[in-house]
């Protein structure tokens, strides 16, 4: 069979086939059968709104805003009126400051027109929607201000790590300012104002056990970040326990039946094994020291202030362990150990310069 007779095949099996599909046409549908059984219901899931509601339900929230306006956080005094405008205390004295600082790293500048804190100061968006997901707007272990001097750090890399929610705390609860001795070493300090100390409220530093002047003596200092109330508690477990009796949830109340708790006890205060009765006493004892030489002038009726002038490096450390413990606020509550430690080594360090003084 020669090329030809083979072409001419193809061509007439390609004109068959095109003439066959033309010619066949689909026919009608048929009636439609039986439907089939169900099939088996799935598993039911997940509300999307549950997890939303626990927090965001209207009684949930009333109950919170309530709490909260017992909080001294609530108090525009506090936030606003004294330094809520100014760059340098905006990120912690208002509302606008703290989320700049929180979003941006920094506060860009005054606050023409600061506000008081309120709920979305501290939260701010979900991450991951889950139930432990406050939206917190911080929560890294936080590198203290007092571990900068003259733009540069102390200890490179320093951190104050107080467990998870609890380092939002820290960003505001710290000294800001080193204690004398870092800040200038020397033999000799000036203080140049009556307002000079550590920032007012350097809760996060003493939880942690840090930043304080740590003046040789009898007693030994704990290991920084090892306190009892660090590792087995925390700024929220405490402050933020189940509100019950006015204290604890967002009023940030410390709260008795957390300590209840934890110790197994039945206290009606927060003076556990009489801790702070004995730091009260030592304050004051240390307090009257500081007045005998000097350094610190005042009263009970107006308060007091440090006294302006040069004085020796261990009596200025002295005064700043002192007025940051005051200002603490919670009488060794915080991290027991580390409070005496202090107290009592600044203690014996100024009954040896009264001794020197009454030398002279």
């Amino acid at each position: 069979m020669n090329y030809k007779s083979i072409s001419k095949l193809f061509l007439l099996g390609f004109i068959l086939a095109f003439m066959f599909s033309s010619c066949t046409k689909e026919g009608p549908m048929g009636p439609a059968g039986a439907d089939g059984a169900d099939g088996t219901d799935g598993t039911d899931g997940v509300d999307g709104q549950v997890t939303c509601l626990v927090c965001h339900s209207g009684s949930n929230m009333e109950a919170k805003q309530g709490q909260f306006w017992m909080s001294a956080h609530a108090v525009g005094a506090i936030a606003v009126d004294y330094a809520g405008g100014r760059q340098s205390c905006a990120q912690c004295h208002s509302h606008e400051g703290f989320v700049q600082y929180a979003t941006l790293g920094e506060v860009l500048g005054d606050i023409s027109n600061p506000s008081a804190w309120e709920c979305n100061t501290c939260h701010g968006l979900h991450e991951t929607f889950e139930g432990q997901d406050y939206a917190l707007r911080m929560h890294d272990a936080v590198s203290p201000l007092s571990n900068i001097v003259d733009d540069m750090e102390v200890v490179a890399g320093f951190t104050m790590d107080l467990n998870g929610n609890s380092n939002l705390c820290a960003n505001c609860h710290q000294s800001r300012r080193p204690e004398p001795n870092i800040e200038s070493p020397g033999d000799t300090y000036r203080i140049t104002s009556t307002h000079y100390g550590p920032h007012h409220g350097a809760q996060a530093n003493v939880v942690y056990g840090t930043g304080f002047a740590e003046i040789e003596g009898s007693v030994a200092y704990p290991t920084a970040g090892g306190s009892i109330h660090l590792e087995q508690a925390s700024c929220t477990g405490c402050h933020m326990a189940d509100f019950t009796d006015k204290e604890g949830g967002h009023s940030f109340i410390p709260s008795v039946a957390a300590c209840n708790e934890c110790h197994d006890t039945e206290l009606e205060d927060y003076n556990y094994g009489g801790v702070q009765t004995e730091v009260e006493e030592l304050l004051v004892e240390l307090r009257d020291q500081l007045i005998e030489l000097g350094v610190v002038a005042g009263d009970d009726t107006d308060g007091y202030h440090p006294v302006t002038g040069t004085f020796p490096m261990v009596q200025v450390q002295a005064f700043f362990n002192w007025t940051g413990l005051e200002e603490d606020r919670s009488l060794g509550v915080h991290n027991p150990k580390y409070v005496k430690a202090l107290l009592l080594n600044s203690i014996e360090a100024m009954e040896a310069e009264l001794s020197a003084t009454a030398a002279n």
